[in-house]
């Protein structure tokens, strides 16, 4: 038996959820994967895949090796990827985690490039706003909004982001156009963004002149994902405060408006998170310098520019519940 094959097939079945997409991916018939698997079963003395004629369950003995093989194979990784360190050329598997409306709106158009750079570097990127376990989740890095919430992990300042309040023509024609924060309490309807941490709506938050507005009133709609979330604004449901990127082509098209414009919050940060304990590869490094290269502008260039009530000096936020 060939236990590094072995090992690889079994991570990728359990990753791909099943033999057919893991045997596509590792390009190798089913039967061999589905072989190697039983070999690797037969090796240990243990049942690591429960099978049925509809889905592959991982058994918690499964559960346990997929772990510590997989940091194996990282290691494995690591190694050949420090011969071609020499030879400026970083290969291997990147996992990196991004919020939906970042990733969308900013990560995503900026990959080409990087793709380009570096051709030999595998990326799986995970889309959501949930919080993620870097260690457990296996991911080398996170890009969030929000301040650093353990001094475990490492944080690198990629720019911020302009906070803006909107809605459709639609629906301030129906209820009106706000002047102040305090009418929002006066009969309109909020969509809030729910956190996936605190499974609390995020209270709309203002500022002018230094004076800082909050306001937490029953929502009558509440959205975990970015992306949905602005939908839900789009569609007319009611306003949202949501990133300036997230908005600027359905401001540029006119079905959204801006109101409350000189009552901005202070701009949001986002950074790139990775492990403090965990050895960062050259292609983590390179990532992570390239993002320091091309993510502050995409993230700034994006939505109608601050007014100068809202204070350039203003600052950071702290909304850690927010994710992007």
């Amino acid at each position: 038996m060939d236990q590094l094959l072995a090992m690889r097939a079994f991570a990728r079945v359990v990753e791909a959820g099943g033999f057919t997409r893991a045997a596509d991916s590792l390009d190798m018939p089913i039967a061999t994967v589905s072989k190697v698997v039983r070999e690797l079963e037969a090796h240990l003395g243990v049942l690591l895949l429960q099978r049925t004629t509809r889905r592959v369950t991982v058994t918690p003995e499964g559960q346990d090796y997929y772990a510590k093989c997989t940091r194996v194979l990282r290691d494995l990784e690591d190694i050949d990827a420090s011969f071609n360190l020499a030879r400026g050329k970083p290969r291997g598997h990147l996992r990196i985690d991004v919020g939906g409306s970042t990733a969308r709106d900013v990560l995503v158009p900026l990959l080409p490039d990087f793709v380009a750079r570096y051709p030999d570097i595998r990326i799986d990127l995970g889309v959501s706003d949930r919080s993620v376990d870097l260690i457990g989740d296996n991911v080398d890095c996170v890009i969030r909004g929000g301040p650093l919430d353990s001094s475990s992990l490492v944080a690198r300042h990629l720019g911020d982001a302009a906070l803006i309040t909107c809605a459709t023509p639609g629906y301030l024609k129906q209820f009106g156009t706000p002047a102040y924060p305090e009418e929002l309490k006066n009969g309109h309807r909020l969509v809030s963004y729910v956190s996936s941490q605190t499974s609390r709506a995020v209270p709309f938050r203002f500022e002018r002149h230094g004076e800082k507005t909050e306001i937490k009133v029953e929502h009558r709609i509440g959205v975990n994902e970015s992306n949905a979330h602005l939908a839900a604004c789009v569609a007319g449901l009611g306003i949202v405060q949501t990133f300036a990127y997230a908005a600027e082509s359905s401001l540029r098209d006119g079905s959204l408006v801006e109101i409350l414009k000189s009552w901005r919050p202070a701009p949001y940060p986002f950074r790139v998170v990775y492990p403090q304990t965990r050895h960062v590869t050259h292609r983590l490094r390179v990532f992570v310098d390239w993002l320091l290269e091309v993510f502050p502008a995409r993230l700034n260039e994006s939505g109608p520019p601050l007014r100068s009530s809202s204070s350039s000096n203003a600052p950071r936020a702290r909304h850690k519940e927010r994710a992007g």
